[in-house]
């Protein structure tokens, strides 16, 4: 990616932290963003290779689906992905956000937003030991630490710490090396940020609303049900 562009990424992250009132270190929770952002977030379990997608109506309503069978340390990144495509892009397009040997310039941004956003400079800092700062050895019990005060995957800190120039390009690999999920138990961590979830989760106001417009007669209660089956609320509920 550009030096040019990534700078410019930087800014928009800096930017939109202030807006939705975060410091420049503290760890995001993406779900009470979501719901302060006002953004219909729905989880549902899909294909392998679609992470997930969003999209804005000509009304600024915003609508995010995500896919509950990705480890949930994926799913926060592509949450963020899409934040940029639902807030910062300037010509938001609907697209399938996966794994994809050539990126647009759009997508290259999405996911440099979602590094920055996700694992900030400030933050990061804060985490490394004074030692482990001098000797520029940072060890694995610290990255764990981090990919958990975070809510990223092992791959994601890592390289975040490299493109930091905190590690070397060996002991990115050698820190890559180790199991992930046996690791984690290892150091006493839990691994359900390893793990799918969040199957048919919904995030926002959508039911609400809904019930608004029943309550206020406007739609009947057929129709309120309906609605609420289309987020997975069904009547044999309690």
């Amino acid at each position: 990616m550009k030096s040019n562009l990534l700078a410019l990424v930087e800014r928009q992250v800096t930017q939109f932290r202030q807006m939705v009132g975060l410091s420049d270190a503290e760890a995001v929770n993406l779900k009470s963003l979501l719901l302060k952002l006002n953004v219909l977030t729905i989880f549902r379990p899909l294909s392998d290779t679609f992470s997930g997608m969003s999209l804005k109506s000509p009304g600024e309503e915003r609508f995010m689906l995500i896919n509950s069978n990705q480890p949930r340390c994926r799913q926060h990144f592509t949450i963020a992905h899409e934040l940029y495509h639902l807030f910062i892009d300037q010509n938001p397009m609907p697209h399938n956000c996966a794994v994809e040997e050539s990126k647009s310039e759009s997508e290259q941004c999405a996911d440099a937003f979602a590094q920055i956003f996700l694992m900030p400079y400030a933050g990061i800092l804060q985490l490394i030991p004074d030692e482990e700062l001098k000797s520029k050895k940072i060890s694995l019990a610290t990255v764990i630490r981090m990919e958990h005060y975070f809510s990223v995957s092992r791959q994601a800190i890592i390289n975040r710490l490299f493109d930091l120039r905190f590690i070397s390009r060996q002991d990115r690999e050698n820190l890559l090396s180790y199991p992930v999920i046996r690791t984690a138990r290892e150091y006493g961590y839990d691994i359900a940020l390893y793990q799918s979830g969040n199957e048919n989760l919904v995030i926002g106001n959508f039911g609400e609303k809904a019930r608004r417009l029943y309550d206020e007669g406007k739609i009947s209660e057929g129709h309120y049900r309906e609605l609420l089956s289309k987020i997975g609320i069904h009547d044999d509920e309690n």
